[in-house]
Formats: C-alpha cells, structure tokens, sequence
C-alpha cells in the first residue's frame, strides 16, 4: 500500500502544479451550465426541469476533457515505462492513477455544482441527492476512462477515439443520476437509484483496472 500511497500522492501534486488539467475542468464545466440559461432561455420552470440532465452531461464531458491526462504525460516522457516494470502491480498502479484523476479533476466539479444547480433553478430537495449522486457515479467515469485511455496512449488524435470509445459506456450512469436527482425533486424514493449506481461503481472498481492494465500491456507489447 505504501507504493500505491506514492503514486497517488505523485499524481496529485503533478496535478496541482501543472494546474491546467483542473483549471480546464472546472471551467469547462462552468461555462456549459452557464450557457443554457442563455440558450433555452430565462424560464426558471424549463430551467428547473432540465437542470438535473444539464449539470450531469455537463460533469461528464468535463471529465472527459482531461482523461487523456490519466497516461499521456508519463507515457511522453518515458516515466510510464519505469512505472509498468516497476515492484507495483499495474492493477494497482493504475487504481492509483484513477483516484488521483478523480480528485484532482473530478471532486472540484462536485464540489462547486451546487452554485451551478442553483444558477438553473434547481429545487434545493434535489441539490443533496444531486452531490451524493455525483460522489457515487463519477468513479465510475475515471474508471472507464482509464480503460480508453490506456487503449488510445500513444496514438495521434486518440482523445477524439477515447471519446468514442467511453461515451457509450457512461451512458448508465447518466441515467441513473438523472433519475436519482428528479425522484428527489418529485419527493419520490431515491434509494433505487442510488443503490444501482453504487452496483455500477463497484463494477467498474473491479473490471476498469483490470481492463486498463490488458490494455497497457498490449501497448507496451
């Protein structure tokens, strides 16, 4: 555990001292919640209505902006090699790389989302459930991101294939939060839909290492 400790700190403070990655995100992900005010227009019922769909598309692609950082930076500057055939197993190795992606791109978004959802009208009953929901779901989207951006690591243009590759996967989790959010609103049991996206996130917590460490190594064969 201590060298999965080490790479997860690595990581993060390579995050925060390059900034961009975070800056990126999360302004990104402002500017789309603040852009559909603009286009659908100042009705605070539409806005209301759609506001739960518009913050989790918006955290999607804001994620999905910076995945291509998972492996990019150490595979340019040889320090993936090291890593690969280093004591860690690349399982872990790459869990590591998740939850510092994770934190350092994804955690921001949650965190400033309820000003956004709050900019769209959002009933505060679904603000809370919103947050959690959030907490819950978007492991699940640095998990199946690591899967695409191990396979695209090295190729030219590979964040427009990445993107091909992991939107159709993230599409459970979209609706599954959506819904959790809009049962919230509508005072309706939110408890099912939290629990089957909790299934999700454990599910891609057991296969996305795995299945980014198959690919990796088929990268380095």
């Amino acid at each position: 555990m201590r060298r999965f400790h080490s790479i997860l700190r690595r990581d993060l403070k390579l995050s925060y001292r390059q900034g961009s990655a975070i800056s990126l995100s999360l302004s990104f992900f402002v500017i789309v919640i603040l852009l559909f005010p603009l286009g659908v227009g100042p009705e605070l019922n539409i806005l209301s209505r759609i506001s739960a769909g518009v913050v989790w598309v918006g955290a999607l692609l804001a994620c999905l902006l910076t995945l291509d950082r998972i492996f990019q930076a150490d595979y340019e500057d040889g320090s993936l090699d090291l890593l690969v055939l280093g004591s860690l197993p690349l399982e872990m190795l790459i869990l590591g790389k998740v939850c510092a992606h994770w934190i350092s791109s994804v955690l921001p978004l949650i965190v400033i989302s309820p000003i956004l959802a709050l900019s769209l009208n959002m009933n505060p009953a679904g603000i809370w459930v919103m947050m959690l929901a959030l907490l819950i779901g978007t492991p699940t989207l640095s998990l199946i991101g690591a899967i695409g951006a191990a396979l695209t690591v090295g190729m030219r243009r590979g964040g427009v294939l990445l993107s091909l590759l992991v939107l159709p996967l993230y599409i459970p989790v979209l609706i599954f939060g959506v819904a959790a959010v809009e049962a919230a609103i509508a005072v309706l049991p939110v408890s099912s839909h939290l629990m089957l996206l909790s299934g999700i996130s454990l599910g891609a917590l057991v296969v996305g290492p795995v299945a980014a460490a198959a690919a990796l190594r088929l990268t380095f064969d």
